[in-house]
């Protein structure tokens, strides 16, 4: 804008210029051709002197336009330039306010690593020192065994000398003997006291290293471009998880295995395709994937898009795509290994940068009766929660959405049936949308992450596999 301003007004003067140099030259020869006019008897004073006047008016006329166009033309660059300074100072202004957010930002980071480093090496002293006294108390009870067995080879002793009176060297024994075992109880009492109050330090620390982690992982979440996830944890979190059963999930009458749990414990220990037979239903095909010295039950897959998952309720009642590909086991199949035990829900997610974390819940899922309503407690896992828990979720499709929300069907505009609730944004099951497609309408109906208090995840891949809760291989 500045640029063509420069050159309009260059212009401009140029064209004042040439006016105001050609100007005394017509004057100048208007005037000589009347003074010539003037000794020329065919030519009257009075027509000379009336023609130089009206050439005059025109020049003046002509001057005070051009004066006013300039005029004009000084009042709009002034108001340009006013526009255009104005908003350089908002855009100075703006840049020095992001400047601080992000220098704020940048040092709470900070502190919180800090913190946690900190934190981390207090843990690992007092789990150091953990270990010392949980050494001093087994020798002490060892000790406590020992004096055990020689306070009761003296009992046996008194019971014999009942009859007869101790001596009094046997009598200042025993009550030596009493004296130490009583010491060594009072010492056991108070090492166990100082151990039971070590955990709860403990307990204390492991809390606020996992609060700090959180928050570092939210950071870090919202720095990271094309959505990605943080760096997965090399070793996964395991928290003991309530049992209702005490006894793992059995063989049939007729010797199938009811999962392929049951199938890496019959010696079947590598990852594929096995037929299973659940309790009190017919025999299929899963998907068995082994990890953490077990094996677990592959219900979902997505690694390339190469399947639709836009499907009927019928198609996700029985289950379509390929076990060695991308596949839904179906939701009938899914019940019927559930229906036998408690069980493991696991979700392994990566996004376009590779990165991977998981989440790990405790589910019950309905029957069929109840449209496979899910109910979920969350367990462990490395990325924050983005489902509703202990909240019954309704599995709905496009052709059969049993809770429609403000005449929105979920399935039908996120595209793909799920465990919705409120058409929530999360959904593992949407349209397969690559990192280029960077329309919020696009990354709705897409794969991805979405926790209550953050961002749009786009996800590349997905796994759903669930394992039973009474297994030794978790202990």
């Amino acid at each position: 804008i500045l640029n063509n301003q420069r050159v309009s007004g260059a212009e401009n003067m140029k064209i004042i210029l040439v006016f105001v140099f050609i100007a005394p030259l017509v004057l100048s020869a208007r005037a000589e051709k009347d003074y010539s006019s003037f000794d020329s008897p065919a030519s009257p004073e009075t027509k000379s002197r009336f023609a130089m006047l009206d050439d005059v008016r025109i020049l003046a006329n002509g001057l005070l336009q051009l004066g006013h166009g300039l005029k004009d033309f000084v009042h709009k660059t002034k108001g340009q330039m006013n526009d255009i300074f104005q908003k350089l100072y908002i855009f100075d202004r703006s840049f020095y306010e992001l400047s601080l957010q992000t220098s704020e930002i940048k040092e709470e980071e900070e502190q919180l690593r800090q913190t946690t480093a900190r934190l981390q090496i207090n843990n690992e002293e007092i789990k150091n020192l953990s270990q010392e006294m949980n050494s001093k108390i087994e020798d002490l009870i060892q000790n406590k065994i020992q004096l055990q067995e020689k306070v009761w080879g003296l009992e046996d002793k008194v019971t014999k000398l009942a009859i007869i009176q101790p001596s009094m060297q046997e009598t200042k024994e025993i009550s030596s003997l009493k004296a130490f075992v009583e010491q060594q109880d009072n010492h056991i009492k108070q090492l166990l006291k100082i151990v039971e109050d070590q955990h709860v330090q403990l307990d204390r620390q492991h809390n606020q290293i996992m609060e700090l982690e959180d928050k570092l992982n939210h950071i870090e979440l919202q720095e990271l471009a094309e959505n990605s996830f943080t760096e997965e944890q090399t070793a996964p979190e395991v928290i003991p998880f309530p049992v209702r059963n005490a006894t793992a999930v059995t063989y049939g009458s007729d010797g199938a295995a009811p999962d392929c749990t049951a199938l890496y414990n019959s010696g079947i220990q590598s990852s594929g395709v096995y037929v299973i037979k659940p309790n009190n239903s017919e025999a299929f095909e899963v998907y068995c994937e082994t990890k953490f010295g077990s094996s677990w039950t592959v219900i979902q897959n997505r690694v390339d898009g190469s399947l639709d998952f836009n499907q009927t309720w019928d198609a996700y009642a029985n289950g379509f795509g390929d076990l060695n590909e991308e596949f839904w086991l179906g939701l009938k199949k899914t019940y019927s290994i559930t229906n036998q035990g408690d069980y493991i829900l696991r979700i392994e997610l990566k996004d376009w940068k590779d990165n991977k974390r998981y989440i790990e819940y405790a589910f019950r899922l309905g029957g069929p009766e109840t449209d496979y309503t899910l109910q979920l407690s969350r367990i462990s896992g490395s990325i924050p929660n983005a489902l509703p828990e202990q909240t019954e979720l309704r599995f709905s499709t496009a052709d059969r959405d049993v809770d429609i929300i403000n005449d929105f069907n979920c399935p039908e505009n996120y595209l793909g049936g799920w465990w919705h609730s409120e058409c929530e944004e999360t959904n593992l099951n949407g349209k397969y949308v690559a990192p280029r497609s960077r329309g919020r309408l696009d990354r709705r109906k897409g794969l991805y992450w979405k926790p209550k208090k953050g961002r749009y995840y786009l996800l590349k891949a997905t796994k759903i596999m669930i394992h039973p809760t009474d297994l030794k291989s978790f202990d």
